[in-house]
């Protein structure tokens, strides 16, 4: 007899965000299909024993994504732009992100059983500022809300959530402090102030999930078409050099050069990062607008760990590794 509970279909589900999905929907008792492209590889089997489904697929091969999404009621799309990044640059990754997000976009839409549709993304940095600040890895997702919006039946069925700064980006060397021996002090170099307001989801392995289910069980509040805000806590660039120090028990220092500065310091990264860094300085809590945005409280999601908590989590090694 087959199953009559929903079935949900998770992309990216060996990795954080996805992961987290996984474990909020098989706790809330969904059937679990966990898309992946390499279906042997430990953590995929690490999911084939908590009772998950595990499927392979490419998200550059639209075929596959329609086969793994049959027969789902739910869709979570998340997309990686560090990968192409590494490999290929930030212009080629925007394309690549972009690409794959739309072939995601068109296999939910290609779906006859789904319901909703959650899409992992980032606010339109571009729109925000008037033009002033494009951030990279922003804007391959910015591209994949506007395709979405262009499909009136899929725009119907999804729900963008805006997930916000993971506590393991400390773990990162832009943001990763580094020890200087002759002040005995971890210095964190920023190409802003300390006031540089962060909205942080904490451990996105573990509070990602908590939002996606509630978006799925409360569609009344999040369709059609509605865009959610991930966060679990709210500081700043300088908050969180001091929950670094007091999770490590180290002596920190805040160091603010300038963007081409911070370039030099991380090459690429320091780009990358710094011109994300300089929208929230410039425009602060309006970073995360432009849309009608709803929020936890709205849907319920309440008591989850913050940055420092996050942090915690992550384990005094993991942030002080080289």
């Amino acid at each position: 007899m087959s199953s009559t509970k929903p079935l949900v279909a998770i992309t990216g589900a060996t990795g954080g965000q996805g992961g987290s999905v996984v474990t909020s929907f098989l706790e809330a008792g969904y059937s679990v299909r966990a898309i992946t492209r390499n279906t042997s590889s430990p953590k995929s089997l690490a999911l084939e024993e908590r009772g998950v489904e595990v499927v392979a697929a490419d998200l550059n091969k639209i075929d596959t994504l329609v086969a793994a999404f049959s027969g789902a009621t739910h869709i979570f799309g998340v997309t990686d732009f560090f990968e192409p990044f590494v490999s290929s640059g930030p212009k080629a990754a925007v394309e690549i992100e972009t690409a794959q997000g739309i072939n995601l976009a068109r296999a939910a839409s290609l779906t006859p059983t789904l319901q909703h549709y959650i899409w992992s993304t980032l606010p339109n940095s571009t729109k925000i500022s008037s033009g002033k600040f494009t951030v990279p890895h922003f804007e391959g997702k910015n591209q994949v809300d506007a395709f979405i919006k262009t499909s009136p039946e899929l725009l119907a069925k999804t729900t963008f959530l805006w997930v916000t700064w993971f506590a393991s980006n400390a773990t990162f060397p832009p943001f990763k402090p580094t020890f200087h021996s002759t002040s005995g002090k971890y210095l964190m170099f920023q190409p802003t102030g300390p006031s540089t307001p962060i909205l942080s989801i904490g451990d996105h392995t573990k509070n990602v999930g908590p939002f996606v289910l509630a978006i799925a069980r409360k569609p009344e509040l999040t369709l059609p078409g509605k865009f959610v805000l991930a966060a679990s806590d709210k500081t700043t660039t300088g908050g969180a050099l001091e929950a670094w120090g007091r999770v490590t028990g180290k002596e920190t220092e805040y160091v603010e050069v300038g963007l081409e500065q911070y370039d030099r310091l991380f090459p690429d990264w320091g780009l990358e990062f710094g011109v994300m860094m300089e929208f929230w300085g410039v425009l602060g809590d309006e970073s995360w607008t432009g849309e009608e945005v709803i929020r936890g409280e709205q849907l319920g999601v309440t008591r989850l760990g913050g940055l420092e908590d996050g942090l915690r989590a992550w384990g005094v090694d993991a942030l002080l590794a080289d």
